[in-house]
Protein backbone atom coordinates (compact mmCIF):
# COMPACT_ATOMS: atom_id res chain seq x y z
CA UNK A 1 0.00 0.00 0.00
CA UNK A 2 2.82 2.40 0.86
CA UNK A 3 4.43 1.61 -2.50
CA UNK A 4 1.17 2.35 -4.27
CA UNK A 5 0.82 5.71 -2.52
CA UNK A 6 4.32 6.76 -3.51
CA UNK A 7 3.69 5.70 -7.09
CA UNK A 8 0.43 7.63 -7.21
CA UNK A 9 2.11 10.73 -5.80
CA UNK A 10 4.92 10.47 -8.33
CA UNK A 11 2.41 10.09 -11.12
CA UNK A 12 0.55 13.17 -9.93
CA UNK A 13 3.75 15.21 -9.84
CA UNK A 14 4.65 14.02 -13.31
CA UNK A 15 1.23 15.05 -14.57
CA UNK A 16 1.65 18.54 -13.09
CA UNK A 17 5.10 18.87 -14.65
CA UNK A 18 3.79 17.71 -18.01
CA UNK A 19 0.91 20.18 -17.84
CA UNK A 20 3.33 23.02 -17.00
CA UNK A 21 5.59 22.06 -19.88
CA UNK A 22 2.61 21.92 -22.23
CA UNK A 23 1.57 25.41 -21.20
CA UNK A 24 5.06 26.92 -21.46
CA UNK A 25 5.20 29.49 -24.25
CA UNK A 26 7.50 28.87 -27.17
CA UNK A 27 9.13 32.23 -27.88
CA UNK A 28 9.65 32.56 -31.62
CA UNK A 29 8.58 36.21 -31.90
CA UNK A 30 9.13 38.86 -29.21
CA UNK A 31 7.77 42.41 -29.15
CA UNK A 32 10.49 44.67 -27.77
CA UNK A 33 9.34 47.87 -26.04
CA UNK A 34 11.60 50.92 -25.95
CA UNK A 35 11.25 54.68 -25.56
CA UNK A 36 12.96 56.02 -28.67
CA UNK A 37 13.88 59.30 -26.97
CA UNK A 38 17.00 58.54 -24.91
CA UNK A 39 20.11 58.82 -27.12
CA UNK A 40 22.59 57.23 -27.46
CA UNK A 41 20.74 54.26 -25.97
CA UNK A 42 17.51 54.52 -27.97
CA UNK A 43 16.28 57.14 -30.41
CA UNK A 44 14.40 57.74 -33.66
CA UNK A 45 16.62 59.24 -36.37
CA UNK A 46 15.72 61.88 -38.99
CA UNK A 47 14.49 59.15 -41.34
CA UNK A 48 12.14 57.76 -38.70
CA UNK A 49 14.28 54.69 -37.98
CA UNK A 50 14.76 53.35 -34.47
CA UNK A 51 18.38 53.08 -33.39
CA UNK A 52 20.78 53.19 -30.45
CA UNK A 53 22.74 50.91 -28.16
CA UNK A 54 19.61 49.35 -26.59
CA UNK A 55 18.17 48.58 -30.01
CA UNK A 56 21.35 47.08 -31.45
CA UNK A 57 21.92 44.97 -28.34
CA UNK A 58 18.30 43.82 -28.51
CA UNK A 59 18.66 42.82 -32.14
CA UNK A 60 21.90 40.97 -31.39
CA UNK A 61 20.22 39.08 -28.54
CA UNK A 62 17.31 38.07 -30.77
CA UNK A 63 19.74 36.93 -33.44
CA UNK A 64 21.63 34.88 -30.86
CA UNK A 65 18.34 33.32 -29.69
CA UNK A 66 17.13 32.84 -33.28
CA UNK A 67 13.86 34.62 -32.57
CA UNK A 68 12.12 37.44 -34.44
CA UNK A 69 12.26 40.92 -32.88
CA UNK A 70 9.48 43.45 -33.44
CA UNK A 71 10.10 46.90 -31.93
CA UNK A 72 7.38 48.97 -30.29
CA UNK A 73 7.93 52.55 -29.06
CA UNK A 74 6.27 53.77 -25.89
CA UNK A 75 6.52 56.96 -23.83
CA UNK A 76 8.64 56.34 -20.73
CA UNK A 77 5.91 57.05 -18.17
CA UNK A 78 3.73 54.36 -19.71
CA UNK A 79 6.37 51.75 -20.45
CA UNK A 80 5.82 49.47 -17.43
CA UNK A 81 2.00 49.70 -17.69
CA UNK A 82 2.37 48.94 -21.42
CA UNK A 83 4.38 45.79 -20.68
CA UNK A 84 1.94 44.62 -18.01
CA UNK A 85 -1.01 45.28 -20.34
CA UNK A 86 0.56 43.14 -23.07
CA UNK A 87 1.41 45.85 -25.61
CA UNK A 88 4.88 44.30 -25.85
CA UNK A 89 6.75 41.38 -24.27
CA UNK A 90 9.93 43.05 -23.03
CA UNK A 91 11.33 46.43 -22.07
CA UNK A 92 14.80 47.18 -23.38
CA UNK A 93 15.08 50.88 -22.73
CA UNK A 94 17.97 51.44 -20.31
CA UNK A 95 15.68 50.49 -17.42
CA UNK A 96 17.60 50.00 -14.18
CA UNK A 97 16.90 46.89 -12.17
CA UNK A 98 15.57 48.31 -8.89
CA UNK A 99 13.74 46.72 -5.94
CA UNK A 100 10.71 48.95 -6.57
CA UNK A 101 10.40 47.90 -10.21
CA UNK A 102 10.97 44.24 -9.31
CA UNK A 103 7.70 44.35 -7.38
CA UNK A 104 5.88 44.93 -10.69
CA UNK A 105 7.97 43.15 -13.33
CA UNK A 106 10.90 40.74 -13.62
CA UNK A 107 14.29 41.31 -15.25
CA UNK A 108 17.09 39.59 -17.07
CA UNK A 109 20.61 40.04 -15.82
CA UNK A 110 22.11 43.46 -16.58
CA UNK A 111 23.37 44.33 -20.04
CA UNK A 112 25.14 47.54 -18.96
CA UNK A 113 25.83 49.64 -15.87
CA UNK A 114 27.10 53.25 -15.94
CA UNK A 115 27.05 55.97 -13.24
CA UNK A 116 24.83 59.08 -13.00
CA UNK A 117 26.29 62.55 -13.55
CA UNK A 118 25.45 66.25 -13.38
CA UNK A 119 25.58 68.54 -16.43
CA UNK A 120 25.70 72.32 -15.95
CA UNK A 121 26.09 75.42 -18.16
CA UNK A 122 29.68 76.12 -19.19
CA UNK A 123 29.73 79.38 -17.23
CA UNK A 124 28.26 77.80 -14.08
CA UNK A 125 29.81 78.84 -10.76
CA UNK A 126 29.02 75.46 -9.22
CA UNK A 127 32.13 73.77 -7.82
CA UNK A 128 30.82 70.32 -6.91
CA UNK A 129 27.88 67.91 -6.89
CA UNK A 130 27.17 67.52 -3.18
CA UNK A 131 24.00 68.43 -1.31
CA UNK A 132 25.69 71.57 -0.02
CA UNK A 133 27.01 72.52 -3.48
CA UNK A 134 23.53 72.33 -5.00
CA UNK A 135 21.66 74.00 -2.13
CA UNK A 136 19.12 76.49 -3.49
CA UNK A 137 19.80 75.54 -7.13
CA UNK A 138 17.28 74.33 -9.73
CA UNK A 139 18.06 70.77 -10.82
CA UNK A 140 16.31 68.94 -13.67
CA UNK A 141 15.79 65.25 -14.36
CA UNK A 142 13.53 63.03 -16.46
CA UNK A 143 10.49 61.93 -14.45
CA UNK A 144 9.91 58.33 -13.36
CA UNK A 145 13.62 57.48 -13.64
CA UNK A 146 16.21 56.43 -11.09
CA UNK A 147 17.83 59.83 -11.69
CA UNK A 148 14.69 61.74 -10.69
CA UNK A 149 14.31 59.54 -7.61
CA UNK A 150 17.93 60.16 -6.66
CA UNK A 151 17.61 63.92 -7.18
CA UNK A 152 14.42 64.19 -5.16
CA UNK A 153 15.75 62.08 -2.29
CA UNK A 154 19.27 63.55 -2.23
CA UNK A 155 18.98 67.22 -3.16
CA UNK A 156 16.40 68.08 -0.53
CA UNK A 157 17.52 71.71 -0.39
CA UNK A 158 17.33 72.19 -4.15
CA UNK A 159 14.38 72.88 -6.44
CA UNK A 160 14.11 69.59 -8.36
CA UNK A 161 12.09 69.89 -11.57
CA UNK A 162 10.93 66.82 -13.48
CA UNK A 163 10.50 66.56 -17.26
CA UNK A 164 8.70 63.98 -19.43
CA UNK A 165 11.75 63.40 -21.66
CA UNK A 166 15.49 64.04 -21.57
CA UNK A 167 15.11 66.43 -24.49
CA UNK A 168 12.89 68.69 -22.35
CA UNK A 169 15.41 69.18 -19.54
CA UNK A 170 18.18 69.72 -22.10
CA UNK A 171 16.24 72.63 -23.59
CA UNK A 172 15.85 74.26 -20.17
CA UNK A 173 19.52 73.69 -19.35
CA UNK A 174 20.58 75.27 -22.65
CA UNK A 175 18.34 78.28 -22.06
CA UNK A 176 19.54 78.78 -18.48
CA UNK A 177 16.18 78.04 -16.85
CA UNK A 178 17.79 75.38 -14.64
CA UNK A 179 21.22 75.20 -12.99
CA UNK A 180 21.95 71.56 -13.70
CA UNK A 181 20.56 68.23 -14.89
CA UNK A 182 21.04 64.70 -13.59
CA UNK A 183 21.15 61.71 -15.95
CA UNK A 184 23.31 58.78 -17.00
CA UNK A 185 26.87 59.94 -17.67
CA UNK A 186 26.85 58.43 -21.17
CA UNK A 187 23.60 60.17 -22.12
CA UNK A 188 24.98 63.53 -20.99
CA UNK A 189 28.40 62.90 -22.57
CA UNK A 190 26.92 61.98 -25.94
CA UNK A 191 24.66 65.04 -25.92
CA UNK A 192 27.52 67.40 -25.03
CA UNK A 193 29.85 65.82 -27.60
CA UNK A 194 27.33 66.07 -30.43
CA UNK A 195 24.97 68.95 -29.64
CA UNK A 196 25.32 70.59 -26.25
CA UNK A 197 29.02 71.36 -26.23
CA UNK A 198 28.52 75.07 -26.84
CA UNK A 199 26.32 75.49 -23.79
CA UNK A 200 27.14 72.86 -21.24
CA UNK A 201 29.66 70.58 -19.55
CA UNK A 202 29.69 67.64 -17.16
CA UNK A 203 30.58 68.84 -13.69
CA UNK A 204 30.97 65.42 -12.10
CA UNK A 205 29.53 61.97 -11.47
CA UNK A 206 27.70 60.53 -8.47
CA UNK A 207 28.32 57.24 -6.71
CA UNK A 208 25.45 54.92 -7.56
CA UNK A 209 23.10 54.03 -4.71
CA UNK A 210 22.03 50.37 -5.16
CA UNK A 211 18.65 50.93 -3.47
CA UNK A 212 17.88 53.66 -6.04
CA UNK A 213 20.00 53.00 -9.11
CA UNK A 214 19.76 49.23 -8.89
CA UNK A 215 22.10 46.66 -10.38
CA UNK A 216 22.40 48.07 -13.90
CA UNK A 217 20.05 48.13 -16.86
CA UNK A 218 18.19 44.89 -17.55
CA UNK A 219 15.53 43.60 -19.90
CA UNK A 220 12.11 43.78 -18.26
CA UNK A 221 9.44 41.09 -18.68
CA UNK A 222 6.01 40.46 -17.20
CA UNK A 223 5.69 38.44 -14.02
CA UNK A 224 5.30 34.85 -15.15
CA UNK A 225 7.62 35.30 -18.14
CA UNK A 226 10.81 34.62 -16.20
CA UNK A 227 11.68 31.96 -18.79
CA UNK A 228 12.00 34.77 -21.35
CA UNK A 229 14.22 36.78 -18.99
CA UNK A 230 16.42 33.70 -18.50
CA UNK A 231 16.72 33.30 -22.28
CA UNK A 232 17.94 36.86 -22.61
CA UNK A 233 20.35 36.49 -19.67
CA UNK A 234 21.92 33.50 -21.39
CA UNK A 235 22.13 35.42 -24.68
CA UNK A 236 23.79 38.41 -22.95
CA UNK A 237 26.55 36.09 -21.74
CA UNK A 238 26.86 34.63 -25.24
CA UNK A 239 27.30 37.96 -27.05
CA UNK A 240 29.75 39.09 -24.38
CA UNK A 241 31.78 35.95 -25.07
CA UNK A 242 31.63 35.95 -28.88
CA UNK A 243 32.61 39.61 -29.35
CA UNK A 244 29.28 40.93 -30.64
CA UNK A 245 28.71 43.00 -27.49
CA UNK A 246 32.12 44.65 -27.85
CA UNK A 247 31.45 45.42 -31.51
CA UNK A 248 28.24 47.29 -30.60
CA UNK A 249 29.75 48.86 -27.47
CA UNK A 250 32.70 50.31 -29.41
CA UNK A 251 30.36 51.86 -31.96
CA UNK A 252 28.83 54.06 -29.24
CA UNK A 253 31.30 54.32 -26.36
CA UNK A 254 35.01 54.64 -25.67
CA UNK A 255 35.01 52.12 -22.80
CA UNK A 256 33.15 48.97 -21.81
CA UNK A 257 29.78 50.09 -20.38
CA UNK A 258 28.98 46.62 -19.03
CA UNK A 259 30.55 47.55 -15.70
CA UNK A 260 31.83 45.30 -12.97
Amino acid sequence: MKFLKITAAAAALAAVAFAGAAQAKEWTKVRMGTEGAYPPFNYIDSDGNLGGFDVEIGNALCEELKIECVWVTQDWDGIIPGLVAGKFDTIIASMSITPERQKKISFSEKYYNTPPALAVPKDSDLKGVTLEDLKGRIIGAQSSTTHSTYAEQTFTESDVRLYPTAEDYKLDLESGRIDGAVDDVMVLSQWIDEEGGDCCKILGTFKSVPEIHGEGAGIGVRKGDEDLAAMFSKAIKAIRANGKYKEINDKYFKFDVYGE
